[in-house]
């Protein structure tokens, strides 16, 4: 792959990882109401779901969706189902220990990594590098460039979220102040569906 492409690549790698989207909400939300360590595994999750997604787009999953496009369609529609539930819980969240004393649980590695699959700004990430930074030579082993750089460049972008959070939670110890915070992320990922849901 030509360095200049890489370059790009990497460059649309990170503005796409750190820009908000359903992801980098949960993380803030989880950084705030966990703390990182407990995130970690959250992180993880994203990156590696995230990087079997953009294999799969590049060996030929997206073709599948051009030739039936309901599937697609059906995919974005219970990803956003998905991000709705999410958002409830979100909102709900009380405060560190009252959650902890209630069993509350950030989201595990495989929930987060299955999440992706149903993300809608991670299907249009995955399709948008591969369609536009995928040279035809040497294809399988680009594939694999480009979903491991992904990763690789994903994972401290979407850890600047989990910091953040975790930055905000003395500051949020007051519970009207936390509410108000978990009740905003919640209507900031209800937001993040609506560019996602409406685009073609």
């Amino acid at each position: 792959m030509p360095i200049e492409l890489l370059g790009a690549f990497v460059l649309f790698a990170f503005v796409t990882s750190i820009t908000p989207g359903p992801n980098n909400m949960m993380l803030l939300a989880s950084g705030v109401n966990f703390g990182i360590r407990r995130t970690i595994p959250h992180m993880l999750g994203i990156s590696i779901g995230f990087l079997l997604l953009v294999v799969a787009v590049g060996m030929g999953l997206h073709q599948l969706f051009e030739r039936f496009p309901a599937s697609y369609q059906a995919l974005r529609y219970a990803g956003g189902a998905y991000l709705l539930y999410l958002a409830w819980k979100i909102a709900r969240a009380g405060a560190p220990e009252a959650a902890d004393a209630q069993g509350s649980q950030p989201m595990s590695f495989l929930q987060a990594a299955a999440f992706q699959w149903v993300n809608p700004k991670a299907w249009v990430m995955a399709v948008g590098a591969i369609a536009t930074y995928l040279p035809p030579d040497a294809f399988i082993s680009n594939v694999i460039i480009l979903a491991t750089l992904f990763a690789v460049v994903n994972l401290p972008s979407v850890g600047v979220w989990t910091i953040i959070g975790s930055l905000l939670r003395r500051w949020l110890e007051d519970p009207r102040r936390l509410r108000l915070f978990n009740v905003g992320m919640a209507a900031l990922l209800v937001a993040s569906l609506y560019p996602l849901l409406t685009s073609a």
